[in-house]
């Protein structure tokens, strides 16, 4: 593939800014294919490709270190695709627990402005007695 693309055009193409191209090369996650005598990066037209993908896969979730794995297993000869099965599922188990979790500080927040009197000075407030006795307001999952 011929390098032809800065990295302001691969940002436009990408729909991302030239800070996070040159924040996903630092990491590992694009490489431009060349550099022109002044110093500017060149990459493939696969350079904006592979920044829509770690978008997306950011955007269901996976850290940028998974996505680096998943970049690794895309262009594997020998990847196959149970292995992206299996980290997906892990990232889905990670949803669902935090999801979980999130409930349950709905839960506690609910009943702890179930538990508020209006217009009581802040001292008795339940709410402030709640969070400096008992985070979880006695309550679990």
């Amino acid at each position: 593939m011929e390098a032809t693309l800065t990295i302001g055009k691969v940002a436009r193409a990408a729909a991302v800014n030239i800070q996070t191209v040159r924040y996903y090369e630092r990491i590992g996650l694009v490489k431009p294919q060349a550099r022109r005598d002044s110093g500017y990066r060149l990459y493939t037209s696969e350079a904006p490709r592979k920044i829509r993908f770690i978008k997306h896969a950011q955007q269901v979730g996976f850290s940028l270190g998974e996505i680096g794995a998943l970049l690794r297993l895309r262009v594997s000869e020998t990847s196959r695709c149970g292995e992206v099965r299996e980290r997906t599922e892990a990232r889905l188990r990670d949803v669902r627990e935090r999801i979980n979790r999130l409930r349950h500080m709905e839960r506690v927040l609910e009943g702890l402005v179930r538990s508020c009197r209006n217009r009581v000075p802040t001292d008795p407030c339940p709410i402030l007695k709640s969070l400096e006795t008992d985070p979880d307001n006695g309550r679990k999952g």
